[in-house]
């Protein structure tokens, strides 16, 4: 990325840049994503190419729209490297936030989403999505019959998930979370 971006926008000055995270890595959790985000945003903000909205006293910032998607388009060339064909959902939502939907390529942020209490739950089962995209793709090239039903469901499974979200915070009520599970 630092290569990319100097050529791209001019030289990266000289850095340090120093990560951490409490994202395990191998988990399925987009930790790769969220390492590719600030790693675009921070060298995308040293070459100039994208302002540094944070000033002095201010507690919060945000990038514009159009930076946001530099980052993002950056970021996704990062996913790449590390995952071969990744299909651009974890790096969105480490760039914009929130809940988007993800359909043959387009990527919508869903409105108005409920704020859920969510059990994440770290198995320590090490996985690689590059090897499980891969598999993916494999099966579907192999088992069309079989795998396009099955993408059929995945697909009216996320869009009854969307409408109950969009649903809930105009109506709380209970009914909704036996749906979703």
């Amino acid at each position: 990325l630092c290569l990319a971006i100097s050529a791209k926008y001019g030289d990266v000055p000289s850095l340090d840049i120093l990560v951490w995270s409490e994202l395990p890595t191998g988990a399925g959790l987009g930790s790769s994503a969220a390492y590719a985000v600030c790693l675009a945003a921070a060298l995308l903000t040293a070459s100039g190419a994208i302002s540094c909205p944070m000033k002095e006293g201010d507690s919060t910032a945000r990038w514009t729209e159009e930076e946001l998607s530099v980052i993002n388009s950056w970021a996704f060339q990062g996913e790449r490297v590390i995952h071969g064909n990744p299909s651009g959902v974890d790096n969105a939502v480490g760039t914009w936030g929130g809940a988007l939907r993800y359909q043959s390529g387009k990527i919508t942020p869903l409105k108005r989403v409920p704020t859920l209490r969510i059990l994440l739950t770290n198995t320590k089962v090490p996985r690689s999505t590059k090897v499980l995209v891969a598999g993916v793709k494999e099966k579907i090239l192999k088992f069309p019959a079989i795998m396009n039903p099955v993408l059929d469901s995945v697909d009216a499974i996320s869009q009854e998930c969307q409408s109950v979200l969009e649903a809930m915070p105009a109506n709380p009520s209970a009914e909704y979370y036996p749906v979703l599970e």
